[in-house]
C-alpha cells in the first residue's frame, strides 16, 4: 500500500510516533473535532466525520501504485469487458464513508458498465484524519505534487496504465469532504483531470486551516469571482490555458455546507473560464432540481450548478432500474435524483458505451416554432427506429412514432434543453442526440430596486447566513438589511439578477 504516516496531531500540528502518544493524540483529535461540531454534526456530519463501511464486493485493491506520500488506499472497478481508450472517473467518498460505501450507494458502478469506463476509488483512513475525511482544508494535502493529492495522482498513473485510459478523460467528483479535495484536484491539476463533479462541497483553495473551514462551510468568504478564480490560477501550474469542466451539485436545505458554497463555486470557475456569472440557460429536472448551464465561448457547456430543492447534505441518487436512476440510499445518499447519471452526461461519458443501443443517434434535431406555452421539435428519420423518445432537461417529456413533436404546459420565457434517442422495435433505445434548446415566448422582463430586506420578503431573493442572494442566479448581494439597496431584473420566471449597473427594462 506504499508508505505509510503516524497520525496527524491537530492539537500540535506535527505528526507523531509511538504508540503511547499516537494513542494519546488520536483520543485528543477525536474529541476535539467532536465537541467543535455537536449539535450541528458540522466537520464530523459531512466533512472532516468513521462509519460501517459497505461491502467491497466488486472493487479491487490496488497496492504499490506509488510512493503514497498521502497515505490512503488505492481501490479500482472495472467492467469485465473494456475498450482501450476508455475514459476514467476518480470517485472520492465523504467523512464516516468509505471507498466501498461509495461504490455501494454512489450508482457510479452502473454507469461504468453502461457507458465503459474505469473507477478509481481512494479511500482515506482516521490516521490522517479523526474522522476519516480527505484533508481538503491542508495545503500539504491538497496542494499540487503534495500528501494526499499526489497520492491521487500517482493512483491515476498507475490506472491508466493499468485499463489503457485516455488520458485526455479523466475525470474526478467527491462528495462533501471529497468535493472539497475535487475543487483542489481540479485546481491543481487541470492538465490531469478533463471535468469535475463537487458535490455538496466547496471552492478550492477555500480553507487552509481546520478553524476556517468551518468558516467556509457556514459562510464561505464573499470574494469576487476574480478572486476566487485567482486561487486557482495561483494553485495551477503557470501558463494554464485549459481548465476542467465543473458540474456542482448543491441541495437547498444544507446545513453542514451551506448553499452559498455553490454561488461561490460558479463565480470561481466561470471566472477562470472567463465567461461571466449569468447562465446561458436554465432547465427544472427531476426531484425538484434547477439546473443553470454556463456555456464557452463555442456554446458548450462549461459549468453547470445543480440546485435541488429541499435536499439536505448528501450526494443525490435516486434508486430504481430505470436508465435515469442509480444508488442506493443511506447516510448521506439522499432519494431525489441521480446526480451520477446527469454529471456522466455532462462530461459525455454516455457517447458510445457498450449498452447506449444499437441505433445511433437521430440528427438534425431542430426547433421548429415556439409560443408562450409550447417548443415545437423535428429530427431526421433513424432507419429502423421503431419510436423515438424526446427529453426535456434529461427528463422524458414523450414518445413519438414521427420525427416531430410538440412540447406543451411550459412555462412563459424559459429556456429547454432538448434530446431524441430512437428506439428498435424491441424498445432499446440508442444514442443520445445533441442537444437544442428552445426559449418560450411571452415574458416580459421587470426591473425592481429595493434594500435586500425588501427583495427577500417580496420573494425575489433569499437570505442565508445573514447574507443575501438574488433567486434563481444565487447572485451574492451583501448583508441581508434594510440599508443595502440593488436593483434586480428578472429575466424569467423566478430567475433574477443583479441589474445595479443598468436595467434594460
Amino acid at each position: 500500500m506504499g508508505q505509510s504516516h503516524p497520525p496527524f496531531d491537530r492539537t500540535k500540528g506535527r505528526r507523531t510516533t509511538g504508540s503511547r502518544v499516537q494513542g494519546r493524540h488520536l483520543v485528543r483529535g477525536i474529541r476535539r473535532w467532536v465537541t467543535a461540531a455537536a449539535g450541528a454534526l458540522a466537520l464530523t456530519g459531512g466533512l472532516i466525520a468513521v462509519g460501517p463501511q459497505a461491502s467491497a464486493a466488486g472493487l479491487t485493491q490496488v497496492t504499490g501504485f506509488g510512493s503514497n506520500p498521502g497515505n490512503l488506499s488505492m481501490y479500482t472497478y472495472a467492467p469485465d469487458v473494456l475498450p482501450p481508450g476508455a475514459p476514467l472517473v476518480v470517485a472520492l467518498h465523504g467523512c464516516t464513508q468509505s471507498a466501498s460505501d461509495y461504490y455501494a450507494h454512489s450508482g457510479w458502478p452502473k454507469f461504468a458498465d453502461r457507458y465503459g469506463f474505469a473507477l478509481v476509488l481512494p479511500q482515506t483512513s482516521s490516521a490522517n484524519n479523526a474522522n476519516s475525511c480527505f484533508n481538503w482544508f491542508e495545503p500539504t494535502d491538497s496542494s499540487r505534487g503534495q500528501g494526499e493529492a499526489l497520492s491521487i495522482r500517482q493512483m491515476v498513473d498507475n490506472a491508466v496504465a493499468r485499463y489503457g485510459s485516455d488520458t485526455r478523460r479523466i475525470y474526478v467528483t467527491g462528495l462533501s469532504a471529497g468535493g472539497g479535495m475535487t475543487a483542489n484536484l481540479l485546481a491543481a491539476y487541470p492538465d490531469v483531470f478533463a471535468g469535475g463533479a463537487v458535490d455538496s462541497g466547496l471552492p478550492a483553495s477555500c480553507a487552509t486551516t481546520v478553524s476556517a473551514a468551518y468558516t467556509c462551510m457556514y459562510g464561505p468568504p464573499d470574494r469576487t469571482p476574480d478572486q476566487w478564480g485567482d486561487l486557482v490560477r495561483a494553485a495551477a501550474p503557470a501558463g494554464t490555458t485549459s481548465w476542467p469542466r465543473v458540474a456542482i451539485w448543491q441541495g437547498s436545505a444544507d446545513t453542514t455546507v451551506r448553499p452559498a458554497n455553490a454561488t461561490e463555486l460558479r463565480d470561481q470557475w466561470t471566472d477562470v473560464w472567463g465567461i461571466g456569472q449569468t447562465p446561458s440557460h436554465t432547465e427544472n429536472l427531476s426531484g425538484g432540481t434547477t439546473l443553470a448551464v454556463y456555456d464557452d465561448a463555442s456554446g458548450r457547456a462549461a459549468v453547470e450548478v445543480y440546485s435541488v430543492s429541499g435536499m439536505a447534505h448528501g450526494l443525490a441518487v435516486d434508486p430504481g432500474s430505470g436508465a435515469e436512476q442509480c444508488g442506493t440510499t443511506g447516510t448521506y445518499y439522499l432519494d431525489t435524483i441521480c446526480s451520477t447519471y446527469h454529471t456522466a452526461r455532462f462530461w459525455g461519458l454516455d457517447g458510445g458505451g457498450p449498452d447506449t443501443g444499437a441505433l445511433p443517434a437521430p440528427t438534425g434535431l431542430t426547433v421548429t416554432g415556439t409560443t408562450d406555452t409550447t417548443v415545437a421539435l423535428r429530427w431526421d428519420a433513424v432507419p429502423g427506429a421503431a419510436s423515438y423518445t424526446v427529453r426535456r432537461g434529461g427528463t422524458k417529456v414523450g414518445t413519438t412514432t414521427s420525427t416531430a413533436y410538440t412540447d406543451t404546459g411550459l412555462a412563459t420565457g424559459t429556456a429547454y434543453r432538448y434530446t431524441v434517442t430512437a428506439a428498435d422495435p424491441a424498445g432499446t433505445e440508442g444514442t443520445v442526440s445533441a442537444a437544442v434548446t428552445a426559449t418560450t415566448t411571452g415574458f416580459t422582463p421587470t426591473c425592481h430596486t429595493a434594500s435586500n430586506y425588501d427583495h427577500t420578503a417580496a420573494g425575489r431573493a433569499h437570505q442565508s447566513g445573514g447574507r443575501t442572494y438574488a433567486n434563481g442566479s444565487d447572485e451574492p448581494m451583501g448583508l441581508w438589511n434594510t440599508f443595502t439597496v440593488h436593483t434586480l431584473e428578472q429575466t424569467a420566471p423566478g430567475y433574477y439578477v443583479v441589474a445595479d449597473s443598468g436595467c434594460p427594462a
